[in-house]
């Protein structure tokens, strides 16, 4: 229901039902508000915090602070009169449920209320206080906030602006800016600070008005136009804004917006290049950088300096970025793709249009990996991607470096993984291939690597990044659009009601039939079953009336699927079932039949390939492009010189067109051209080759001439002079014709009808007073060139003056890094006098100062200036000089630039085959028309009676008839019609020429060339070879050999050898005798070549070689039984043996080898029959061992000795050895305490001490035997003992040991705890020596078994030592001995003795006597044995 809305209804009654709906309305209102205090009450321990007061944090969202403000805004205006007849309902209904209440008497709901109302009251006070507490937080973060944002550098809220005003006006330049705090002001004009106080009064005014920046300019001239510039800047920061004034004034076309200035203040400077763009010849994974640089600055250069390739904009990104700087823009790339190879092309505005230049970039191959392997493809692209499959092409490489591709690798990269791994393998050279068993939603990125015989390529740039999505997604969407931009989107699956199993597929069809490959496809089923699909194909050959399934590797749920394991010559039928989670559907309608197709043929090559001069370094090629083919994907171009079989590759990436201009060719070079196609079946058949073409500037109309100059001036004519075009368009000038204009006239009339050949015309029949203006073409062999620039206005009054006019044609040639040099011609004005001289002054580039050259001047009409700055531009004019001082300067040449050009030509120097000597220049460089203008000494051409000169192609040759001192000079030639300076010059000296005339002679009189001189060799047998090798001589040469004066020639005991072909001359003597001695003198001759080598075998020579010729005779028959391979030789080994060893070879089983020493035969000497080892070993080396040694060999061919003599120096190199062995064998020096004191020793595998020599040192003082420390050696030991060692001993103690050439320290410190460790264990050891000593002993006498007969006297004395003397006992069998009777015991000194009278057989047994004293005790026992009368004796062992 809807309510008028009328304010005026207000005050008026309102209408019952209009009371009654708001009544009810607010009775529920009423009973929404009890029961949600009713829940509040009911369940406040639960949502205790559904009021917030004061002392609870809140945090507000942007939300909140919208709504609250929203409400705000609706409650302090709208108040309508609906509003208010709630208000008042509201009102009527509380007193009416108040009276109620009353009347019914419920306090207890009166004592609710006043609770509830006493809550609200305090919760309301709470809040307000919190309110007021986050309305002052509030004001502080906005407070701080604008307090951080008033601290800010300086920008501009509105620029300056240009203007363009009349003279004599005012002109008010004004913007606005933001600053914090305010910032310093400073204006420019022309980058020229101003300060008004420099200026008249009030020319300038500046003001600041709150950021509102004024410059007002006051009766403005043509001087107040320009740029103006203000600049702002405070701690922040800084900024500036520039506009442009343009001052016009009232000349017509000169003012306003037509004029000049007005163009470069509006439009900017008008840019033009000065550099050229040069071809980049790049390679793979390599930098390249394109640069050009620009006459002015480029304005805003990063929006207005453009860069494309093939006509696309190029952008900065990770891999590319174009920068300007120093008006220089450049373009890098830091790493370089085939798919970078293109013509670039950068362009600038300017106020006539965009400038722009190209040049062509190739990306040429790296270097493969393997030798022989193709070049990398290019340009990957993913095609008909679908939910888990699509299909990769890409262009087959340019280069197969010679073996034809095989295949292809694929490898796929998934996501941002950086893995590359090996997915397909596409056979053949097609360059299309299907990927599957890819998955839905992943990212994927593909590369390529071609393959030959030779191997993988290096893998091509990286396929842009796909997702795996389903193509027909969006086509089940349908969007429907309502309500103002709204749109509901319904999707097919909605709309098949509840379909569960999937309709079978439909259109069944090939997408795309290849030779190893058939993709198949078909549209979805419909309905489709509302839940994800997959697809089941089947397969049945053509005639087997049988179906089978295609296996799959996973799951299909694509529309597409691939094909690759069909037989070739068999049709196939298929049909495919769709299935989803509740089922699958029946088979769709079966294919058309497929059958796979042959090998793709590849394109033929484009007709009619032509090649066209185009530049010195480039050629032009077109060609009729193939029929419209749709797999065309472009043209690969190859090149090759003329003569050569290999051709190279011009272009990485196929060129899309018919006409393509080679770069990078040699200039004057002849080459030939072919053109393939290119498709995805591969790169195509070559064209046939072109003609061959020669590297040539293409013929061109020239440009116009320039720089017109007055040379000489009647009362009715006048002389003029230019300077030729500087583009001659590749042939000689013809003339130039002339045009002519009175200024007082408004037609141009020519001047002559014929062309002019020079640059110097005569202009007869003009009036004198008169002003006249100039204006010339120059005409070649392609037509008349551009009409030049008017010349300045020269007026037609005699000369009278005394100096000379201007010379003209200055010009600069034979430039190089520090010097040039300068030519002209004299002026054809002399003025009062003859010409005496000439001035020569110059001016660098850029500078307007001339400075002179010569303080003097020259008489001559050149001059080479040297010391020059490398790399500058120089301009330079020459003056006249007569009597009467100087005339006129001439024209200035144009900047010359000073370098050393890489390809430069100069003058060669040398002899010719015919011994002529000559001076020739080449320069390929040179138009076909062009002619080499010799001359010497710069005074014009050579004599021709002195010299002839010889013309070839951009080449000539002068040739010195007869070489003498009057052909010294410098013979200069210089190159006419040629765009560059073609020049060079040489100086002809004496001594050079002296080495050319000697050259010259040989080359006349030619000697056959000496390789190596006689040599001599002996040969295996013992035959003298005496041989010497010359140059490779014809066949017709002859040779002659003399011996002693007399011509020698082969006998069997000389053999002679001639060999033309190897130039060798052999002489091989059988058996040199004395009759040999003499001189060998070998002559040869070859035509007019001759030559004489001689050899002389004399004296010792001839002595030395008979011997070593018997020698070796000698070696060879004993070779011929059994030998020694090795002689006999010595050997030290690591344990000091001496070996003597030998090997034998050419033995048999009833060879016999013996040893002998001193013509001895010894037996100790080895020998292995298997190896032919000889070997005596020697343990331990001694002056006994000294001797000849000889080890023999024989059987029934022969005999065989080698001796070897171990005597004198050979026995010493020996020990030698030994000591040197023995001294590295030493060990680090040990200390040990003994019973006489410390011990400090070195053990060695040996020692000699006629070969070895040892040295004590103690603290680096050397030490000698003396009382207290003695020295020694034995054979395996070096020690030092200290006797009585005491603290003065302590020290570090060093032991040289020394063997010839080898010596040896070893060192140890005798302190600390080793001299405290030696000591005890010295003082231990003295102790136990003096226990020893004293100790009670049995020292000798008593044997160890004794026989005596019954009823014999028995004796045993012994004796012994001991102090104090010890204590004496007898045992027997161990038992004390009693001396009672017939034993008796008898003390002498240290003799005991024991007498037993009439021994019986009981008194056998063992006997011992017993000493003991403090320190110790012994026994020393005897065995006694009795036998009687008439036994034998019986010897007795000692148990």
């Amino acid at each position: 229901m809807t309510l008028p809305h009328s304010p005026g209804n207000v005050g008026e009654p309102r209408p019952p039902q209009a009371v009654e709906v708001h009544r009810v309305e607010h009775r529920q209102e009423e009973e929404q508000r009890e029961q949600r205090q009713h829940s509040l009450h009911m369940g406040s321990s639960v949502q205790r915090r559904t009021f917030r007061s004061s002392e609870e944090e809140y945090q507000f969202s942007a939300a909140d602070h919208a709504l609250a403000a929203a409400l705000a805004l609706t409650t302090s205006y709208e108040l309508s009169w609906e509003a208010q007849l709630r208000r008042q309902t509201s009102t009527v209904e509380r007193e009416e449920r108040g009276q109620k209440s009353v009347g019914f008497g419920n306090d207890l709901e009166r004592t609710d209320i006043a609770f509830l109302r006493t809550q609200w009251l305090l919760r309301q006070s709470r809040d307000r206080r919190a309110l007021r507490r986050r309305a002052e937080e509030k004001v502080r973060e906005a407070k701080e906030l604008r307090e951080l944002c008033s601290g800010r550098g300086p920008w501009f809220w509105i620029p300056l602006r240009s203007h363009a005003v009349w003279e004599r006006t005012t002109v008010l330049l004004t913007c606005t800016i933001q600053a914090s705090p305010a910032p310093q002001v400073t204006w420019y004009k022309n980058d020229m600070q101003i300060d008004p106080r420099l200026f008249p009064p009030g020319k300038y005014r500046i003001t600041n008005n709150y950021g509102l920046l004024t410059l007002e300019i006051r009766r403005c001239t043509m001087e107040d136009s320009g740029t103006y510039t203000v600049k702002v800047k405070n701690a922040h920061g800084q900024a500036s804004s520039f506009a442009k004034v343009l001052v016009r004034t009232y000349l017509g076309k000169d003012a306003g917006f037509d004029s000049e200035i007005f163009k470069r203040l509006a439009f900017g400077p008008s840019v033009d290049f000065t550099s050229v763009l040069a071809p980049v010849f790049a390679r793979e994974k390599e930098p390249f950088s394109l640069t050009c640089s620009f006459s002015d600055d480029v304005l805003d250069a990063e929006q207005n300096v453009q860069w494309f390739r093939d006509g696309k904009r190029v952008r900065s990104s990770r891999r590319r970025q174009t920068l300007y700087a120093d008006r220089q823009a450049s373009l890098r790339v830091s790493c370089a793709h085939k798919e970078d190879e293109g013509v670039y092309t950068v362009r600038v505005p300017s106020p006539l249009g965009p400038r722009e230049q190209s040049a062509y970039v190739f990306v040429r191959d790296a270097a493969a990996e393997n030798t022989g392997a193709p070049g990398s493809p290019l340009n990957v692209r993913c095609l008909d991607v679908n939910r888990d499959c699509l299909l990769l092409t890409w262009t087959p490489p340019s280069d197969t470096r010679g073996s034809p591709i095989t295949g292809y690798v694929i490898e796929q990269c998934q996501g941002e993984s950086g893995q590359w791994v090996p997915c397909h393998e596409a056979p053949g050279e097609t360059c299309r291939c299907p990927i599957q068993g890819l998955v839905q939603g992943q990212s994927y990125r593909f590369r390529v690597r071609a393959v030959n015989k030779a191997g993988g390529s290096l893998p091509s740039k990286p396929s842009e990044p796909v997702v795996l999505r389903d193509p027909d997604e969006a086509q089940r969407k349908t969007e429907i659009p309502f309500d103002r931009g709204s749109k509901i989107v319904i999707n097919t699956d909605d709309l098949e009601g509840f379909v569960t199993i999937p309709s079978p597929p439909t259109n069944v069809h090939a997408c795309e039939i290849r030779e190893a490959y058939a993709v198949l496809g078909w549209e979805e089923p419909r309905p489709r079953g509302r839940a994800p699909l997959m697809y089941s194909l089947e397969k049945s050959v053509i005639g087997s009336g049988t179906w089978e399934a295609v296996r799959t590797e996973a799951p299909v749920t694509s529309r597409r699927f691939a094909l690759l394991d069909l037989e070739k010559g068999k049709s196939y039928v298929f049909r495919v079932r769709a299935m989803n989670q509740f089922g699958m559907s029946d088979p769709s309608e079966p294919s058309e039949p497929i059958a796979l197709q042959g090998k793709p043929a590849t394109l033929p090559p484009p007709a009619q390939v032509q090649a066209f001069r185009d530049t010195q370094t480039s050629v032009s090629l077109t060609w009729d492009p193939v029929k419209e083919d749709s797999e065309l994907l472009g043209y690969y171009i190859y090149s090759r010189e003329a003569g050569s079989p290999e051709w190279r590759t011009v272009n990485n990436k196929p060129i899309q067109g018919d006409r393509f201009t080679v770069p990078g060719l040699k200039t004057g070079k002849e080459y030939e051209f072919c053109v393939r196609s290119v498709s995805e079946a591969g790169v195509g058949e070559s064209s046939a080759a072109t003609e061959p073409i020669r590297v040539k500037q293409a013929l061109a109309t020239p440009s116009a001439p320039y720089d017109f100059i007055l040379l000489s001036c009647g009362k009715n004519d006048m002389v003029i002079g230019w300077k030729p075009p500087k583009h001659r368009g590749g042939c000689k000038i013809l003339g130039y014709f002339l045009d002519q204009h009175d200024s007082e006239e408004l037609d141009w009339h020519p001047v002559n009808q014929q062309p002019v050949p020079t640059q110097v015309c005569k202009v007869s029949n003009l009036r004198e007073g008169h002003f006249y203006e100039f204006r010339a073409r120059a005409a070649n062999l392609a037509g008349v060139g551009e009409l030049s620039a008017p010349s300045s206005l020269f007026e037609c009054k005699e000369w009278t003056m005394p100096q000379p006019g201007p010379p003209h044609d200055v010009r600069a040639f034979e430039v190089r890094a520090t010097s040039l040099m300068l030519q002209w011609e004299p002026p054809l004005y002399t003025g009062a006098g003859p010409v005496t001289g000439y001035l020569i002054s110059f001016q660098e580039e850029g500078s307007e100062q001339w400075k002179p050259l010569t303080p003097d001047p020259i008489s001559g009409t050149h001059l080479r200036i040297s010391d020059l700055q490398p790399g500058k531009r120089y301009v330079f004019q020459v003056q006249a000089v007569n009597s009467a001082g100087p005339g006129q300067p001439s024209m200035p040449t144009d900047p010359v630039l000073l370098e050393d050009r890489p390809d430069a030509p100069e003058i060669k120097v040398g002899v010719d085959e015919e011994g002529s000597i000559y001076l020739a220049f080449e320069a390929p460089g040179a138009p076909d028309s062009s002619e080499f203008q010799w001359s010497k000494d710069y005074q014009g051409p050579p004599d021709p009676q002195r010299v002839k000169i010889e013309e070839g192609a951009n080449k000539s040759k002068v040739i010195l008839r007869d070489p003498g001192l009057k052909d010294l000079g410098t013979y200069s030639v210089v190159v006419t019609d040629a765009d560059e300076d073609i020049s060079a010059s040489h100086t002809l000296t004496e001594a050079e020429l002296d080495k050319l005339k000697k050259l010259s002679h040989e080359i006349r009189n030619p000697v056959i060339k000496l390789i190596s001189g006689w040599n001599v060799d002996i040969l295996e047998r013992g035959e003298v070879r005496l041989w010497l090798e010359v140059e490779t001589l014809s066949p017709a040469a002859e040779l002659h050999l003399i011996f002693n004066e007399k011509e020698i020639f082969s006998s069997p005991d000389r053999r002679i050898n001639f060999e033309r072909e190897k130039g060798l001359v052999e002489v091989i003597i059988e058996n040199l005798r004395e009759e040999d001695k003499g001189s060998y003198t070998a002559q040869l001759q070859d035509g007019k070549a001759k030559n004489q080598i001689t050899l002389a075998l004399v004296d010792d020579d001839f002595d030395k070689l008979l011997r070593k010729a018997d020698a070796k005779r000698r070696d060879w028959k004993r070779k011929q039984g059994p030998y020694f391979e090795e002689f006999l030789q010595w050997k030290v080994t690591e344990d000091c043996h001496v070996l003597l060893t030998c090997k034998v070879t050419n033995t048999k089983s009833e060879t016999r080898f013996q040893w002998f020493f001193q013509n001895k035969e010894t037996p100790d000497g080895q020998y292995d029959p298997q190896s032919g080892a000889g070997l005596l070993h020697i343990a331990e080396l001694s002056k006994a061992d000294m001797g000849v040694y000889r080890a023999s060999v024989s059987d029934d061919r022969g005999q065989d000795d080698t001796i070897l003599d171990l005597m004198g120096e050979a026995l010493d190199a020996v020990f030698t050895e030994l000591g040197r062995i023995g001294v590295l064998s030493a060990t680090p020096l040990e200390v040990q305490g003994t019973e006489e004191g410390i011990r400090i020793l070195s053990k060695v595998k040996y020692y000699n001490a006629d070969y070895m020599k040892t040295t004590w040192s103690h603290k680096e003082k050397r030490l000698e035997s003396g009382d207290r420390t003695r020295a020694g050696t034995t054979l395996d030991e070096i020690w030092l003992h200290i006797l009585d060692p005491k603290d003065s001993d302590k020290g570090r103690y060093t032991l040289e040991i020394a063997a010839g050439k080898e010596v040896r320290q070893l060192s140890t410190d005798l302190s600390g705890q080793a001299f405290e460790d030696a000591m005890a264990e010295h003082q231990r050891l003295k102790a136990l020596a003096i226990i020893e000593k004293n100790r009670a002993k049995v020292v000798r006498g008593l044997p160890d078994v004794a026989t005596i007969m019954e009823d014999k006297t028995l004796c045993l004395t012994c004796v012994i030592s001991g102090d104090p003397a010890p204590e004496i006992s007898w045992l027997k069998n161990d038992q004390p001995v009693t001396f009672l009777d017939r034993y008796r015991m008898e003390v002498r000194g240290s003799e005991v003795t024991i007498t037993i009278e009439k021994v019986n057989s009981e008194d056998s047994g063992r006997y011992g006597v017993f000493v003991k004293n403090k320190y110790g005790s012994e026994t020393g026992q005897v065995t006694i044995s009795v036998f009687k009368h008439g036994e034998e004796l019986k010897v007795l062992e000692k148990k």
